[in-house]
This record gives structure tokens, C-alpha cells and sequence, in this order.
């Protein structure tokens, strides 16, 4: 026997040469492998703890490379306003992002993480990025092509941060603008939201021909994984109050706040984040019949549902006050990622002994992390997971600008031109004697771009990030002979002296996002209403209101010459000046019900009792000039 201990040694070697070779191919990581066969191997790996992690999203104040490996946390988000510092650099952006992912990479099984953040209108919590009009503004604009534009080079401007996520679109029906978050959304009417969902494939690509329903979609590294929000019936909560109740039938649900998550899920949405709000007294973030049932089985979304900020907390009133229930509730009820955002290791603790005692089946977390794998998988981030500095560029770039200053001016609508029909004010001449720019918003980025700029709430001023005001296009435009006058608030002796031939008033709402700016009265923020009769009571006026929503302006009307409604424009303030000078014409229309009062709300086209200042569809048209 022993002649054959030599070879026979051999081919034990080589047995276990062979079966360590076998252990290191794992499928996951070979792109050439069907996706579902990746999934199943991955999972097939995973402990419960690494799985519990894929489901958890933290805020990057508490993350950090040792807290992604030691927890093998899934996702980071920044909220609003939460950067690596005061007026960042996109390489500052990258850097940050690829710290977090080497920790994640640093694992047992080198899952990457994907990085969230709220890209709105723009990739609007970096510093020089290029701030597009609010929702509110490009629903005006009924242009599905010019969303799938936005979306694209907003997912330019996120990758150039080194981000591959982001929380948008909205694609909530607002169905009374008394609700603070009514300019994310694009219409009252569904089918301009609809519409508009065409802003996905501009985020995430192009679905390929042979895609199956339901699957997510996105194309690469110049593509970012998009979310639909906020399901679903967060637009149509009584009296227009954020997070709160939605009181509908269920045809009424599946009719006006349910038909966009069909169009988001067959262009192809990675994910999709659960409402604050409720149905008919039911929290959204436990409602495992429509998460589950309606969006999971019925409409085949095969991405990742995501909670919104301590979503699952708010379950329970007080907030908080029985995580526990929350967690089993949120989790059963078919959320997939949480974003918890601070308190990890109490959800991570929570959850585990839930999955441990058989509270929550192992099925459910099976399901939940397939999900998310899938969407990571999709992306490519196993084979891209760090960002390189190749598309800083991006941020801020003059041909995004050049396209924000498109969507400005498709955006605005012209509500009144001329005290008659045969004497219109607008375009205003370029060349004139003396011209008056007045008004709280006439000199005011801040207030131009509204919230969720640069800060969670926006903020008034002009050192916030870069961008052009509309007193400065105005005096872009005019003819150098023309004489620019400017005062905020001018009294009617000023105004009556200076011998103006017009003037241009620029006023609406501070900044604000969700239950700050809630509001039961729609009025102009102070000093508006004053300038306006100073100004429009002494000399041929226009006005032009920047807001989230049509305001309580029937006093007023009658005063004044000219009537604009801006929106929230964003940076590229000179968009307005195009449209006032008749560089270009307006060809904006409602895509909001303007009321008289605010007793009349909610009141949406369609209506038994519809009597609107200005109606649905409403809008004034002019041609461009061809003296200017």
C-alpha cells in the first residue's frame, strides 16, 4: 500500500486545492450571473444580523466606517440640510460618501451601502448645485420631456456628490394648498402627475424592452435609483394638515392618489417611501393591506418600500412611546428599509428579538432583504461601489442652468395682462426712462428657492448657495440706458416722485417645508400686500408672486396691471426676466385651482361648488417681441 501514499496525498491536496477554489468563486459576486441567482446566493450567506443591518438607514452624523461594519448597516442618508460641512465641495461630498462605503465593504461579505438623499428639485443640499423649479411650478408645465431632462441631469449633480440615491419624485395629488407640502406636488389632477412620473426614467434610465413588470430599473453610473412618494394619499389629508388624516373611499384612493405609483412601477422605480400620514384612521407605515396587498402583489413592485423619517415611530401617539409594537407593526405591514434614523441599535435590538422569538416570521426579512439586494444589485454598486471624483463637474454645471432656465420659463403663468384686454402691459418694454423693482422677493434667492434648499427649511438671503436673483435679470435685460430702481418697500410718496415709467413687484412666501408650513390663511408674507398698493396704487405695476401655491390675492387683483404667478423658480431667476421682457412668451397653465378665499377649501376642479378666482387650465399667452 504504500507505493500509492505519494499520489494518494496528491489527490487529497487536490481535492481540497479544489474545494477551497469552489468556497472563494462566490456567485454574488459574478456579474455574470443571472440576478435571482445572486440574490439567493447572497442570502444564502447572510446571518440574521447581517440581514436585520441591510434593512436599517442611519443619518451620516451618526454614521461612521466602524458603525456600517460593526452593524453592517445598509443605507445613510443625509436629511435636509445635513452636509459634511458648510458650503461643501463635491469632492468633500465623494469623500465623505466613500468613507461610510469602505466601512460597509470591510465586512464578513462586502455588501455596498447606497447612500440617500433629498434631491427634490435639484440635488438642492449641496452648495452650487443647479436648484430647479419646485414641483408646483414644472406640473404648470405639462412637459413630460422636459421632467425626463430634469431627472437626468438632477442624477448627474447627485452622482457628482458620490450619491446614488435619491427621495424623489413626489408624486402626492395635492388636493388642498393649505398643506405645507403642496408645492411638491405637481397637480391637483392625477393625470398631470401621471404625466410627469417621466421624470423616473430621467433619474434611472430607460427601461430595456424585455423588462419584467415590477422590476426596478437603473442604468448606471450616471443613473441614480429614484422613489416614488409618499404612499400613498399624503396630498389629500383633511383641511390640507401635514401627516394627518386622509378621509376617502377606496375607489377615491385608488382613483386620484393611486394611479402614479402604476405609471412610477412601469418605468421601472427602485423603490417606494411610505406617507406619515393615514387612511381612514389607519397609519400608512402599518398598513400591510395596501403596502403588502396593493403595491407589493397587485401592482407587482418588486424594489425596496422604504419608511420616511422615524416613520415607524410616529405609528404610535405620542411618538415613541411603544417602539417595539412600532417596529412589529412597520416590518409585518411590508417596509423593507428603515430609515430610523438616529436610534439604530434600539431598532437593530428590537427587531433581532422579534425574528429570534418567531414575532416576525424569517420569511418576512427573506423578503425584505431580497428586495433591497435586488436594488443594489440592479444598480451595479458590487461592481462600482466607490465614487470617483470623474463627475464633480456635474454640479452646478451651465448647461443644468441653462435647462433649470428653461423649466422657469414654461413654469410661470400669466394670470392678468392690462387693466383691459386691449391694453396689455406685458412684455415690458427693455428700454425706458426709469424702472421700480420692489418687493421682499425681488433681491431674495432664499425665497426664490423656497425649502428644502441648502437647509431642511430653505432660508431667506443671498449667501445660501449660487444663483441669480429676479432684480438682477432685470437688470440683465433692460436696455443700459434704462435706469434700475430698486427699494423693497416703498412708500407711495417715493413711488409718486421718481416719475417710473412701470414697475415690477416681486412678493409671496417665506421659505418652508412640511408642517411649517401649514397654513389656513394663504396670505403674502408682510410687507407684501403694502407694496403692492404703494406701488401698483401710484404707477402701472406688474406683480409677480413667488409661492408654493396659489395665495389669498382677490383683494388685490383689481390694483394691479399685471399678474404672475412664479412658483418657486430656484436658482435661475433669469427665467422670470425672459418671459416679463418678451424674450420668449408665456405659455404656462394652472395646474392648480387658484380660490378666491380660503373658506372655499378644498376645492378641485371638477367640483359640485367649483367658483375659482382663476380656474384649472387657466392661463394668458404672448408672443415673443421682435423689437427685443
Amino acid at each position: 500500500m504504500a507505493r500509492f501514499s505519494i499520489p494518494l496525498m496528491g489527490f487529497v491536496l487536490l481535492c481540497i486545492w479544489a474545494a477551497v477554489t469552489e468556497a472563494e468563486y462566490m456567485k454574488y459576486k459574478d456579474p455574470k450571473q443571472p440576478l435571482n441567482v445572486r440574490i439567493k446566493d447572497l442570502i444564502s450567506r447572510m446571518t440574521v444580523e447581517e440581514q436585520i443591518g441591510q434593512m436599517v438607514q442611519i443619518e451620516r452624523q451618526v454614521a461612521s466606517a466602524d458603525v456600517m461594519k460593526n452593524y453592517f448597516i445598509g443605507s445613510v442618508l443625509s436629511g435636509g440640510g445635513s452636509v459634511p460641512a458648510p458650503k461643501a465641495s463635491a469632492e468633500a461630498w465623494v469623500n465623505m460618501v466613500n468613507e461610510f462605503q469602505k466601512g460597509a465593504l470591510s465586512t464578513r461579505l462586502g455588501i455596498p451601502m447606497i447612500y440617500g438623499i433629498d434631491a427634490v428639485h435639484g440635488n438642492n443640499n449641496a452648495y452650487k448645485a443647479t436648484i430647479f423649479p419646485h414641483n408646483v411650478g414644472l406640473g404648470v408645465t405639462r412637459d413630460p420631456e422636459l421632467l425626463k431632462r430634469i431627472g437626468a441631469a438632477t442624477a448627474l449633480e447627485v452622482r457628482a456628490t458620490g450619491i446614488t440615491y435619491a427621495f424623489a419624485p413626489c408624486i402626492a395629488v395635492c388636493r388642498d394648498p393649505r398643506w405645507g407640502r403642496c408645492y411638491e406636488s405637481y397637480s391637483e389632477d392625477h393625470k398631470i402627475v401621471q404625466a410627469l412620473t417621466e421624470i423616473i426614467p430621467g433619474l434611472q434610465g430607460d427601461m430595456p424592452a424585455n423588462s419584467q413588470k415590477g422590476v426596478p430599473f437603473v442604468g448606471g453610473k450616471t443613473k441614480v435609483a429614484g422613489c416614488a412618494k409618499h404612499f400613498v394619499g399624503d396630498g389629500g389629508t383633511t383641511k390640507g394638515i401635514d401627516e394627518n388624516n386622509t378621509v376617502i373611499d377606496l375607489h377615491g384612493l385608488l382613483n386620484i392618489h393611486m394611479p402614479a405609483y402604476g405609471d412610477s412601477i412601469r418605468k421601472g422605480v427602485a423603490t417606494v417611501m411610505v406617507s406619515y400620514s393615514s387612511w381612514n384612521g389607519q397609519r400608512m407605515h402599518a398598513n400591510r393591506d395596501l403596502i403588502t396587498g396593493y403595491l407589493k402583489n397587485k401592482l407587482k413592485f418588486r424594489g425596496f418600500v422604504i419608511s420616511d423619517w422615524e416613520g415607524i415611530d410616529r405609528i404610535t401617539s405620542p411618538p415613541h412611546v411603544n417602539y417595539s409594537y412600532s417596529v412589529q407593526a412597520s416590518v409585518l405591514a411590508g417596509i423593507d428599509m428603515v430609515m430610523i434614523p438616529m436610534n439604530y441599535v434600539e431598532f437593530i435590538n428590537d427587531l433581532t428579538f422579534q425574528v429570534k422569538n418567531n414575532i416576525i416570521p424569517m420569511s418576512r426579512i427573506d423578503d425584505a432583504v431580497k428586495r433591497i439586494l435586488r436594488v443594489k444589485f440592479i444598480m451595479g454598486l458590487f461592481e462600482n461601489p466607490i465614487a470617483d471624483l470623474s463627475m464633480v463637474n456635474q454640479l452646478g454645471s451651465q448647461e443644468h442652468r441653462e435647462l433649470a432656465r428653461e423649466a422657469v420659463r414654461k413654469s410661470l403663468v400669466l394670470l392678468k395682462n392690462g387693466k383691459s384686454a386691449n391694453k396689455p402691459l406685458l412684455p415690458l418694454p427693455k428700454k425706458a426712462k426709469k424702472i421700480l423693482v420692489a418687493g421682499s422677493h425681488a433681491d431674495n434667492l432664499g425665497n426664490q428657492c423656497g425649502g428644502w434648499t441648502i437647509e431642511w427649511q430653505g432660508r431667506t438671503g443671498n449667501d445660501l448657495t449660487v444663483g441669480t436673483t429676479i432684480l438682477t435679470t432685470v437688470k440683465n435685460t433692460v436696455d443700459p440706458s434704462t435706469q434700475v430702481v430698486y427699494s423693497e418697500n416703498p412708500d407711495t410718496a417715493f413711488v409718486k416722485s421718481n416719475e417710473f415709467s412701470y414697475a415690477i413687484v416681486v412678493v409671496g412666501e417665506l421659505p418652508y417645508t412640511e408642517t411649517v408650513g401649514d397654513s389656513l390663511n394663504l396670505t403674502i408674507a408682510e410687507p407684501g400686500v403694502s407694496t403692492i398698493s404703494n406701488v401698483c396704487g401710484a404707477v402701472k405695476c406688474v406683480v409677480v408672486i413667488v409661492s408654493g401655491r396659489p395665495l389669498a390675492i382677490k383683494p388685490y387683483v383689481a390694483t394691479i396691471d399685471a399678474l404672475v404667478a412664479a412658483w418657486l423658480p430656484g436658482t435661475e431667476g433669469q427665467g422670470v426676466a425672459d418671459l416679463l421682457f418678451g424674450d420668449y412668451g408665456f405659455t404656462g397653465k394652472l395646474a392648480r385651482t387658484w380660490f378666491k378665499t380660503v373658506d372655499q377649501l378644498p376645492m378641485n376642479v371638477g367640483d359640485p361648488h367649483y367658483d375659482p378666482l382663476f380656474p384649472f387650465g387657466f392661463g394668458l399667452t404672448t408672443k415673443p417681441t421682435k423689437e427685443n
